[in-house]
């Protein structure tokens, strides 16, 4: 976001301008840090009318646009290149408006004597949490670069694995789709001629055509009605999930749901794996793990579940005790933390078990992409033969009767 300000540096000078921040605090600290020791205006920036303002969700920052800044930031680490200057050569390059606007807040905040992992952390909508604690790390090894390809690499495989849960469940969705807007033109456009003559000539016409006019009359008498109902259950079912209770609900029938619901937990167990290797992996102690995995997923039903572990590792039970509890977390992966546990080997079963649930939920989308093909076809087939055959069927009745 963007402030106007008006205030005072330490000379008495009166000062005034733009700032970028991620809140009206954070423009503040900014401010002190530069001098200016006595603001007497701050308010944000009137942004104008835009397509990105009108439709922020089409224009958000995605993961690649970050797995990408992550990459070249951990080059131009390498390169020896200040962070300063490698965020503004990153800034201008930056294709998204809204990206190019986090990143000039992240600049100025740097600039104003914030660490680059505080900077990133007001902005846990594009920054994972893990990406906070990660760079913390490494600020405090120095290892920045090795960090930044860390987190590249976990959202990277994070996104693929989205990716996959999301096509397999597009398919049928757009699939039903086309059949709808296929049998509607049939509907609205076709079969209403041949009702019209059928219903003319008055002759006796076979049941499934009657059975298939009846259903035209009916789609022309309350398609509207019909429409508007489930457009009405649909946007209902929406604003519903957006709430805590819904979207407990939502999550929780995601996770259950035939076909879909194995892969979905075998997508969240793998993400579960791959964060908790990694943040133990870079030094960080249970304790501090376990809330930010809660904090960083997006599924309320594990959210809980991590809740959870997490009281009863601070009870003394360890970790592998708690999980065993909770349904979710299946036989196997139970059996390898606590192995883990006892051996100090948490970091490499975890990371082992990411990988074969990431492969397992790949196999299993692909068949249930493979078996959703034949199926739909078929019934979109089914249709089309039931609408073809009754016209046929009538015809050959019309010239039977009038023979």
């Amino acid at each position: 976001m963007e402030f106007r300000y008006v205030g005072y540096k330490q000379d008495k000078k009166l000062i005034w301008g733009t700032i970028a921040a991620a809140s009206q605090e954070a423009a503040l600290q900014i401010l002190a840090n530069q001098g200016t020791s006595n603001v007497l205006s701050l308010k944000k920036s009137r942004q104008p009318l835009s397509l990105e303002t009108m439709f922020p969700s089409l224009f958000r920052i995605k993961p690649g646009a970050v797995i990408f800044f992550c990459r070249q930031m951990a080059m131009l680490f390498e390169s020896g290149i200040d962070i300063v200057t490698a965020l503004e050569l990153l800034k201008s390059q930056a294709t998204n408006r809204l990206f190019s606007n986090v990143l000039a807040s992240i600049i100025s905040e740097v600039r104003s004597g914030s660490r680059f992992s505080a900077a990133i952390k007001k902005y846990p909508d594009v920054f994972p949490p893990i990406c906070h604690r990660l760079l913390t790390v490494g600020e405090r090894t120095g290892g920045m670069e090795t960090v930044l390809r860390q987190i590249a690499d976990y959202m990277e495989k994070e996104l693929n694995a989205r990716k996959g849960v999301k096509n397999a469940m597009l398919y049928p969705v757009v699939v039903t789709v086309v059949a709808v807007i296929v049998v509607g033109i049939l509907v609205t456009f076709v079969l209403p001629a041949f009702t019209n003559l059928y219903r003319n000539l008055s002759i006796k016409l076979p049941v499934q055509t009657r059975l298939l006019l009846d259903s035209v009359d009916f789609l022309h008498a309350y398609g509207l009605h019909i429409l508007t109902g489930l457009g009405m259950i649909i946007t209902s079912t929406i604003i519903y999930t957006k709430t805590q209770k819904g979207r407990y609900i939502w999550d929780s029938i995601s996770l259950k749901m035939p076909l879909f619901g194995r892969i979905n937990l075998l997508s969240e167990l793998a993400r579960f794996c791959r964060s908790l290797a990694l943040l133990f992996k870079s030094g960080l102690p249970l304790t501090e793990i376990m809330p930010l995995l809660a904090e960083g997923s997006s599924n309320q039903v594990m959210k809980e579940a991590l809740r959870d572990v997490e009281k009863g590792m601070f009870a003394g039970e360890g970790l592998s005790r708690p999980m065993s509890r909770s349904a979710l977390f299946l036989p196997m992966l139970v059996q390898m933390v606590k192995i883990g546990e006892e051996t100090g080997g948490l970091d490499t079963n975890l990371l082992a078990l990411a990988e074969s649930y990431e492969t397992e939920a790949q196999e299993k989308t692909k068949a249930v992409i493979a078996m959703i093909q034949p199926v739909t076809t078929i019934i979109i087939g089914g249709v089309v033969a039931f609408i073809t055959l009754s016209l046929v069927q009538a015809m050959y009745s019309m010239y039977g009767q009038m023979g």
